[in-house]
């Protein structure tokens, strides 16, 4: 069973501003750990702390080379555009086709206090900026144009997502993959 259940649209928290790291100590890694294993069991590669609840400037991924963890990110630089099929574990179910930077440059710590430098490109550069997304309190049907947007939310709406609908835990599959 996953340390946290995963928070789905509706939910105040994810809309909320993450704060700043200032303490990394056994908590914070007990939290890593927990997310990681939320993450693995939705099934998703990424996974912010609002989206369990806990509103820290922190996020976890996996897309395949091991789990890593990124403290206080900060995209520093970003170039092209990308269009890619998109969901979100916090959005179960669903996904739509948005356009994203294709590279990014994010910086940040890791659980020692190191600096973390990364050159990203088309899906972990999506990642980033999808999980930067919610240490921002934006969910992803804001990046959708007015119309799409709009369909968007009746649909989740019809599923009865958040306080009134389905159990909280997720069941959808974050970034979709090709």
């Amino acid at each position: 069973m996953a340390g946290y259940d995963i928070r789905v649209i509706g939910d105040p928290v994810l809309r909320q501003k993450a704060k700043d790291i200032t303490d990394v100590d056994d908590a914070l890694v007990r939290l890593v750990d927990d997310m990681l294993e939320t993450m693995y069991e939705a099934p998703g590669i990424g996974l912010a702390a609002p989206q369990v609840g806990v509103q820290k400037r922190l996020f976890v991924w996996d897309v395949g080379m091991g789990p890593e963890a990124i403290i206080n990110p900060e995209i520093v630089e970003s170039d092209g555009e990308w269009l890619f099929e998109e969901g979100c574990l916090s959005v179960p179910g669903l996904s739509w086709e948005i356009v994203r930077p294709k590279t990014i440059h994010i910086v940040g710590r890791d659980l020692d206090g190191n600096e973390m430098s990364f050159e990203a490109d088309e899906l972990e550069s999506r990642l980033f900026q999808h999980e930067m997304d919610h240490l921002e309190g934006t969910l992803l049907i804001e990046r959708l144009d007015d119309e799409t947007r709009k369909a968007a939310l009746k649909t989740i709406r019809d599923l009865q997502f958040g306080s009134n609908g389905p159990a909280r835990r997720s069941t959808g599959d974050g970034l979709t993959l090709p």
